[in-house]
């Protein structure tokens, strides 16, 4: 059942973005909330619903004519959804709601309270950064935001909302006592998760050193003396030139500094106006930070007291971790439509989502590539299985066994046989079954259980003779 809401999401997402290139923004919202009513815990359908619903009323922060008026009874069904705690409902009647107004703080608000009792935590924060968006100085709605960052482990975005909320009330205690102690926190349980090791010192970044404090890199070294110290100097002096920039990123990311990697490269950007150049990297050192986490949290696993804990935890991350492999993907092929690598990287993100719908034709489009064809014919092969269309899937198979070579892809080579063999066994073709199961044989005898289907056409053509 989950498996079919899945593959209807997704072909469902697929004809939306094909509306939103038309420019056809009802549908492309018809299709974006049936994606959403069918996977709610999906943050990317959330968004590209919210970006659908913005251009449909040309950005202009206030929705339709009279929104307030026709949002009167949608508000009414949230009140009475949340009294009886039906959180999913909540969350649905928002959603009709935000197709009057997406900008509605409100709305926002509630969407964000509905998707923490129902743990879909990384919602929550989108729905309540919307919230704060229409009112920075949203002080309540902060808050909410960075208890949500907290419990996730984002402990460093949290501690911008608490030093918010700070400048919003000094007088505010909670405030200051969790700035202090999410600093701590950060320090000895980096990435967010217990007894995690190699941890790094929560430190602001170098460019503020130098040109904030007396006695930073630039006071201490002389030129020449240090690279760091050389680039940041280069910077202060030639601030417009964004190579500079780079350059320090690069350095940091050498170093795994990528904190500082991160907040020089967004200096950069600022720099430049935007140069997608800068962004790009800037996209690559977020991910490889999630990915750090990653590897962190696996660790941390390893000697967590609530290992289940741990292990939602580390689905969590992945998850996110894939989401945002996909919107930047998704964004860089647009950028690049002839990159064929692109497409096959995106594909393969959506099929860790069983989003085989949306997989198929980016590798159709990759397979033109000669020099990855055998890798994403076998990609297509295994959409078209998990689809349910055979057929499909061996002629796929069929064709990545000509082009690919065992020295390079030994696995992939095994694995397109036993596909083809278990396929045409099924068919009763066992003539061409058992020499595909020979060719796994010749390589490895102990492949998965290969000799014991060979052994079973065999002894079954044996008995026929």
């Amino acid at each position: 059942m989950a498996a079919d809401k899945n593959k209807i999401a997704a072909m469902s997402y697929k004809r939306g973005s094909e509306a939103l290139g038309k420019e056809n923004w009802d549908f492309a919202i018809e299709m974006f909330s049936q994606a959403v009513t069918l996977c709610p815990d999906n943050l990317l359908y959330r968004q590209v619903l919210r970006g659908a619903e913005y251009r449909k009323y040309g950005n202009n922060k206030k929705g339709a004519r009279m929104a307030g008026v026709k949002l009167a009874g949608t508000r009414n069904r949230i009140r009475k959804a949340r009294k009886a705690k039906d959180w999913l409902l909540v969350s649905q009647e928002v959603e009709k709601g935000l197709q009057i107004n997406p900008w509605d703080a409100g709305l926002n608000a509630s969407l964000g309270e509905a998707c923490r009792h129902l743990e879909y935590d990384n919602i929550a924060v989108y729905a309540y950064e919307r919230t704060i968006e229409a009112n920075k100085e949203d002080k309540a709605n902060l808050t909410e935001l960075a208890h949500v960052l907290e419990e996730m482990g984002e402990y460093k975005r949290a501690i911008i909302c608490w030093t918010q909320i700070q400048k919003i009330d000094p007088e505010n205690k909670e405030a200051r006592s969790k700035i202090m102690g999410l600093e701590a926190t950060k320090v000895s349980d980096r990435g967010g998760y217990e007894h995690a090791e190699n941890t790094q010192d929560v430190r602001t970044s170098a460019y503020s050193d130098f040109v904030g404090k007396p006695g930073g890199p630039g006071a201490a070294d002389g030129p020449g003396m240090s690279e760091e110290a050389d680039l940041l100097r280069a910077i202060k002096k030639e601030p417009e030139k964004h190579a500079h920039y780079l350059k320090v990123a690069d350095l940091y990311r050498k170093e795994n500094r990528l904190e500082d990697a991160a907040e020089m490269l967004q200096k950069g950007l600022d720099a430049s106006g935007g140069d997608p150049a800068i962004r790009e990297q800037l996209e690559d050192v977020e991910l490889q930070q999630m990915r750090q986490n990653m590897s962190l949290a696996h660790e941390a696993s390893k000697k967590s007291d609530d290992p289940e804990r741990a292990k939602k935890q580390i689905k969590l991350l992945n998850r996110e971790l894939v989401q945002r492999e996909i919107e930047i993907l998704s964004a860089r092929t647009e950028r690049y439509p002839q990159d064929a690598k692109l497409k096959y990287q995106l594909a393969m993100r959506h099929m860790r989502f069983k989003n085989w719908t949306a997989a198929i034709p980016l590798l159709q489009q990759a397979s033109s590539d000669s020099r990855m064809e055998g890798e994403v014919l076998c990609a297509l092969g295994d959409c078209f299985l998990k689809d349910g269309k055979k057929s499909l899937a061996k002629r796929q198979f069929s064709k990545a066994v000509e082009q690919l070579n065992v020295q390079d892809h030994k696995e992939l080579f095994k694995k397109a046989h036993y596909i083809l063999g278990c396929l045409l066994q099924k068919e009763g073709n066992m003539e061409d079954a058992e020499e595909h199961f020979q060719e796994i044989l010749s390589l490895d005898y102990e492949y998965k259980d290969t000799l014991q289907k060979l052994e079973e056409i065999q002894s079954q053509t044996a008995e026929e003779e």
